[in-house]
């Protein structure tokens, strides 16, 4: 009986069948690809037949959500996956030949690590920011790690292990996508699981053009928001809140993200559980700093 793979890829997808259908074909074009559960946010389009058709020439598992868990939606494809280790795609990324077998080592040699951020090139040939702010993180924590530790990361260039994900409770139902990945990686660190900043692991990513990108960034501050008030300690909370919502008056989408924000304080506040001590000064330090 052959080895049960020790890593599989989980990809969350809603309503861009064609950007998935050309994913799948790279993913699938390589010799003895890994095992690819597609996990569809209640697509609208022809998602679910793109996913059946390439599950016909590899190893693709289709999870049909009846609604959109956006991030969440990740944490179904790790429950499915079930291997030791996953690595997030997007429906419009990939990752280099090879970074997939070196994750698994690397893993291997750092048994605390749970959640290796790979490098992300773009389609312009660059880094995304992120990369470059992860590079610079001022974190310090007192154990060796294959990169510098992080709090932050772009989900679609992560690797996890699945134990430690789900510990956690993986990516918030309430987050959608955008800004999701702050809140996890603090959850990650105060459940005693390491993340680091891994740059010869390498994803690739070029956004889809029918991405919404006023959503996005309504998203991404509404969810900055909530992770400051979910986590962050509560001197922390007034000066971040403060600074956000002023920045947010001089943009419509900002404006739309500080409400939905404001609208999710009753939640917010039965669930908030402010991070250990140590790791509010390591997040102040990499906020002050600028660093992933």
């Amino acid at each position: 009986m052959p080895a049960a793979p020790p890593i599989s890829l989980v990809i969350a997808t809603r309503d861009r069948a064609a950007d998935l259908a050309a994913t799948l074909d790279r993913l699938l074009g390589v010799p003895s690809p890994p095992p690819i559960v597609v996990v569809d946010n209640a697509s609208s389009d022809a998602t679910r037949e793109v996913t059946r058709a390439a599950s016909r020439r590899g190893p693709v598992t289709l999870v049909a959500l009846s609604e959109n868990r956006g991030a969440a939606a990740r944490t179904v494809g790790v429950r499915t996956a079930g291997t030791p280790l996953v690595a997030f795609n997007d429906d419009d990324s990939w990752w280099d030949p090879g970074a997939l077998p070196a994750a698994v080592e690397l893993f291997g040699r750092f048994p605390r690590l749970g959640l290796a951020a790979g490098r992300v090139v773009v389609r312009d040939g660059g880094d995304d920011p992120v990369c470059e702010a992860m590079a610079r993180s001022p974190m310090r924590v007192d154990e060796p790690l294959p990169g510098p530790a992080v709090l932050g990361f772009v989900a679609c260039g992560a690797i996890v292990r699945r134990a430690a994900y789900l510990d956690v409770g993986g990516f918030h139902p309430r987050y959608g996508v955008g800004g999701e990945e702050g809140l996890l990686a603090l959850d990650l660190w105060a459940a005693g699981h390491a993340v680091a900043y891994v740059p010869t692991l390498v994803a690739h990513h070029h956004a889809s053009p029918s991405r919404d990108a006023g959503g996005r960034r309504a998203g991404e501050l509404r969810n900055d928001l909530w992770t400051l008030w979910l986590r962050r300690s509560a001197r922390c909370v007034v000066a971040g809140t403060t600074g956000t919502l002023r920045s947010a008056l001089v943009d419509a989408d900002r404006r739309a993200g500080a409400a939905a924000a404001l609208a999710g304080l009753p939640w917010v506040v039965r669930e908030r559980r402010p991070v250990p001590a140590w790791l509010e000064v390591q997040a102040a330090a990499v906020a002050g700093g600028g660093g992933g």
